[in-house]
């Protein structure tokens, strides 16, 4: 069974075994989430994803993890260059980062809310998806014990810890 946490601060801040960037299809890091990691963790993170891309969107691929206290960066393409998602994308994207944690045999990751920022997704659907996504894919055979939301701001934080609690009944 996977532990669902949320978190509120910076996913760069997170000593967890894996981080998710919520990613284009071209896998470039230009703001946002992305942004933040590439500052914290240097460029190398994106020089390695580009070399990947582009990725179908939905879909995720991994790269090592620069300067940051984590192992691995899983990129998740939550849209394309049109920089518009969707509640099926965001589904896919996170199911497949959970697929590339559990291929890397890892025991703990970290999401930001995917294709809420530069994508425009409402918060409250995003956390509905990701927290059932996560829900769903705990109850399959894996090896992830522990998922955390990241979230960077009190209001965002609020909504997952309430679609949380509320999943959760």
């Amino acid at each position: 069974m996977i532990k669902i946490e949320v978190y509120q601060g910076g996913i760069t801040q997170l000593e967890l075994d894996a981080l998710v960037n919520a990613a284009n299809n071209r896998l470039w890091m230009g703001g946002g989430v992305a942004g933040a990691l590439k500052r914290v963790g240097g460029k190398e993170i994106e020089d390695e994803a580009v070399k990947k891309g582009p990725i179908p969107v939905g879909e995720a691929v991994v790269t090592g993890a620069g300067k940051l206290e984590t192992k691995y960066i899983i990129h998740a393409a939550v849209m394309g260059q049109d920089l518009k998602t969707d509640a099926e994308k965001i589904r896919q994207a996170t199911r497949n980062s959970l697929l590339r944690g559990d291929e890397l045999g890892i025991k703990s990751l970290a999401f930001p809310a995917l294709g809420t920022g530069v994508g425009g997704f409402p918060l409250d659907e995003c956390a509905r998806i990701m927290i059932s996504e996560v829900r769903q894919y705990s109850a399959e055979e894996t090896g992830l014990n522990r998922v955390v939301f990241a979230l960077f701001d009190q209001p965002a934080c609020q909504v997952f810890k309430q679609e949380l609690d509320k999943q959760l009944g």
